[in-house]
This record gives structure tokens, C-alpha cells and sequence, in this order.
């Protein structure tokens, strides 16, 4: 009775987070319409009024042949092929690309702007991704496996200097802070600046916004680094990122690790019951539940220290 019934509380609590979390994917979307219509039917104007400037301007030229010319470049454009005069004669298929068209496969950013035109290239590209993203995974897994020591010295460190002051999931708290300090100054706020100098069209707040939506692996595409006509040395930058974006990655696994070990922040327990969690063993096991092991260290030791005051 007593497991039914914590299932049932268990699924009760996931009833609910399911309501709450389509509340705010609708409460999301009336945000982003409200914010983005005025400034899309701002741009759908001034394009009317520069077609109609043009028309005017070159009245030799029919209406449906420039909304064919139009419906072309679009087409080409989001097939990552630009009809720009000036545009850089640089292949979008050269190994610099490619590498990092490869790199946005497997980690599934996938941001859109360059896509197989081929039958063949599509093809190839399905069984890639079936094949590398496994191993992308397993590549990132043992990278944060890595990681992990560094991360559980810090721990340990935290708990001998602070152990005997503060509470084990404070200190757990404040390692889980240090981490995504870490995060937001190496990988997130620094290559931001280093992006707006790099990138002639993109201020900070740019580079910020294209640093996040790519480690987050949202990757929507409409700020690729190195697609600049004038950028210099433009295999090695896309080389450059591919490499920044696989450290980023690993980090912010490496950050919700850490975040995932912290029992009581991890509101996934809310939707289980007891005897499920019982059998669920969390990356703690693994080295990073020190507190716990400091513990019963302490325990064993008060627990000497009185059998020999006794003797």
C-alpha cells in the first residue's frame, strides 16, 4: 500500500509539472510574439517599400520575374549558398567548413546554415550522424569522467577548510557555485569578447547570445562565426570554434554532473517513488559524494578517540 501510494503522489507531481511546464511553453510563445511581431512587420515594410523603390526605379523589369529571381536567392540562402556579388569564393564544402559542419552534426547544435545538397551527401550524412553521435557521447562521458577528479579535490578541499563551519550541502552548494562561475567566465563571457572582436557584425550581446544557444546545443543559426566575406584565416577560425564548442560542451555536462549529484536539487526524485530512488545510484557513488564519506570518517574517528579515553 504504502509503494502505491508513493507512486501515486510521484504521478500526481508529474501531472503537475507536465501542466505547469505547457503553461510555460504557451506563456514562452505569447513572449516571443509579443516581443518579435512588431519588429517583423517592421522589416516585412521596409522590404515592401525597397521593392517598390526598385520597381520604380527599373521599370524594365517585370514583377514576377523579380519574385523568382527573389524566390531563388531564398531557396539558395537557406541551403547556405550565398548570391551575394562580394561573397567569399571559399567553398562551403572545404575541409575547414566541412569540420565544422561535421562537428555541429554530432554534437546535434545542427545550426541549419549549410546542409547537404546531394542525395548522396544526405544519405551519407543520416548514417554519419548515426554513427558519431554514439560515439560523440561516449568521447564527452569520458571527457566529464576525467574532469571529475579535479572537481571532487576542490570538494574535498571545501569540506576540510569548511567542514567543521558550515553544513555538508552548503558546501555542496557553494562547489556547485564555483563550477558555474567557472563556466560563465571561461566558456560563456570571455569567448563572447573574444567573438565581437573577431566578428565585424557582432557586438557583445551577440557573441553572448551565440556562445549560449551553442553550448546549449539550441543552435538556431543566425549567428555563424567566420562566414564573414573578409574574415582572414577563415579554416582555421571555423577549426578555432569547433574545438571551443567541444570544451564548452564537456563543461556544461561536467556542471549538471555536479548539479545532478546534489540530491536535493534534484527535483526528478519528485516524480518517483521511494523504492525507485532507492535503486538508483547517482554519479556520487563515483567519487563526488565526499561529504558523506567525510562523515562517517569523522564518526569512525570520535568513535576511537572514546574507546581509548575509556581503556
Amino acid at each position: 500500500m504504502k509503494i502505491m501510494s508513493n507512486l501515486n503522489h510521484g504521478l500526481f507531481r508529474l501531472f503537475l509539472f507536465v501542466s505547469g511546464y505547457v503553461f510555460f511553453l504557451a506563456l514562452g510563445a505569447w513572449i516571443f510574439s509579443s516581443i518579435e511581431t512588431p519588429e517583423e512587420v517592421q522589416k516585412v515594410k521596409e522590404l515592401r517599400n525597397l521593392r517598390a523603390s526598385f520597381m520604380k526605379n527599373h521599370e524594365c523589369v517585370e514583377d514576377q520575374a523579380l519574385e523568382d529571381l527573389i524566390k531563388e536567392v531564398v531557396a539558395a540562402s537557406n541551403r547556405g549558398v550565398s548570391a551575394i556579388r562580394n561573397a567569399t569564393g571559399e567553398s562551403n564544402w572545404s575541409f575547414g567548413q566541412s569540420f565544422f559542419f561535421t562537428s555541429t552534426v554530432l554534437t546535434t547544435i545542427g545550426y541549419g546554415h549549410v546542409t547537404p545538397l546531394s542525395r548522396a551527401g544526405k544519405i551519407f550524412c543520416m548514417v554519419y550522424a548515426i554513427v558519431g553521435i554514439p560515439l560523440t557521447l561516449v568521447l564527452l562521458s569520458a571527457l566529464v569522467a576525467r574532469l571529475l577528479v579535479p572537481t571532487v579535490w576542490l570538494l574535498q578541499w571545501l569540506n576540510s577548510r569548511l567542514g567543521h563551519m558550515y553544513q555538508p550541502l552548503n558546501i555542496r552548494i557553494l562547489h556547485l557555485f564555483i563550477i558555474v562561475l567557472f563556466l560563465l567566465i571561461v566558456f560563456l563571457l570571455i569567448p563572447a569578447a573574444v567573438f565581437a572582436q573577431f566578428e565585424p557584425d557582432w557586438d557583445y550581446m551577440d557573441s553572448l547570445y551565440y556562445c549560449f544557444i551553442s553550448l546549449t546545443t539550441i543552435g538556431l543559426g543566425d549567428y555563424i562565426p567566420g562566414d564573414s566575406p573578409s574574415q582572414p584565416y577563415r579554416p582555421l577560425y571555423k577549426i578555432s570554434t569547433t574545438v571551443f564548442l567541444y570544451m564548452g560542451i564537456t563543461f556544461l555536462m561536467l556542471t549538471l554532473a555536479v548539479f545532478y549529484d546534489i540530491p536535493q536539487l534534484n527535483l526528478g526524485f519528485l516524480f518517483t517513488s521511494n523504492s525507485d530512488n532507492s535503486e538508483k545510484k547517482p554519479l556520487a557513488v563515483s567519487g563526488l559524494n565526499v561529504s558523506t564519506g567525510a562523515q562517517r570518517t569523522s564518526c569512525r574517528t570520535v568513535t576511537t578517540r572514546t574507546r581509548t579515553d575509556r581503556w
